[in-house]
């Protein structure tokens, strides 16, 4: 005869091993990605549907989009959601990344004082930046090899101006070594020039009198792409969770979250996985 308590410890036991193999099978993943990414907002407005649609939680390491990629070539984190094509690439060449697929796009805005001292406005981000140069202007640059840097080094070679990523193109040229945000408040601090994304640019609120001053220049296109690491280089990698988020992002479900993230009725980033 089974008497009452041990029949109730059989009936909670499968009970207690099933609620373990669920949260073994959802659990938690690391998402290295970009601070533009995070810092405008995107993630607390996406994230929590994808935990909806799955159960799975990601816990998201905001760096430069340099600083992300090389986590995934160490192992530090399951999917990568950043923005540098030629690293992006150069990174699933290497093996350490699966497939890189691409997920949304905004474009990147040269602000500056709305005063413009340096006569930098217009259509032209080369032009613009021969301008700075030449007026000697305080330009702030994140200086973090971070996906917004990597775009701004290829900007200035397009000028025809020394990189700066070794040393300074001109006096006023300065490198902060942070994230977008904190290169905001420096140029809204000190009166500078800065290269932003539009997203982190249109969800700050410490503008000052900074105002966007170059735009619409197809060079100024920002792509994002997303990508599981690679389980065979490290397999500590939660690559199935990985992969449902990647998955999940890149269908008709993900792509109409990012497109439904607004501020102030501006769309911030657009999808475009299946284009």
């Amino acid at each position: 005869m089974i008497n009452l308590k041990t029949l109730r410890a059989l009936l909670v036991a499968p009970l207690a091993l099933s609620a373990a193999l669920a949260m073994a099978q959802t659990g938690t993943i690391v998402m290295a990605s970009t601070t533009s990414t995070e810092q405008s907002g995107l993630f607390s407005h996406l994230l929590p549907e994808f935990k909806k649609a799955t159960g799975i939680d990601i816990k998201v390491v905001a760096v430069g989009t340099g600083q992300a990629i090389d986590m995934g070539r160490r192992g530090d984190a399951d999917v990568l959601f950043v923005h540098d094509q030629v690293a992006e690439e150069k990174v699933v060449a290497e093996g350490f990344a699966v497939k890189r697929f691409p997920v949304m796009y905004n474009d990147f805005v040269l602000v500056g004082p709305a005063a413009d001292p340096a006569k930098a406005k217009g259509k032209d981000i080369v032009d613009a930046l021969k301008k700075l140069s030449a007026a000697n202007a305080n330009f702030v640059s994140r200086g973090d090899k971070s996906g917004t840097h990597a775009a701004e080094l290829r900007y200035w070679k397009n000028a025809g101006i020394d990189t700066p990523g070794d040393k300074p193109a001109f006096a006023n040229y300065k490198a902060c070594g942070c994230g977008m945000g904190p290169a905001l408040n420096i140029a809204a601090s000190s009166g500078g020039y800065v290269l932003a994304d539009r997203g982190t640019w249109l969800s700050f609120k410490n503008r000052g009198d900074l105002a966007v001053l170059v735009e619409g220049d197809t060079r100024l296109f920002n792509q994002y792409g997303v990508m599981v690491v690679n389980p065979a280089k490290h397999p500590q990698v939660k690559a199935a969770e990985a992969q449902k988020f990647v998955d999940w992002v890149i269908a008709p479900a993900g792509q109409a979250v990012i497109a439904g993230y607004k501020i102030g009725g501006e769309q911030l980033f657009f999808p475009n996985a299946t284009k």
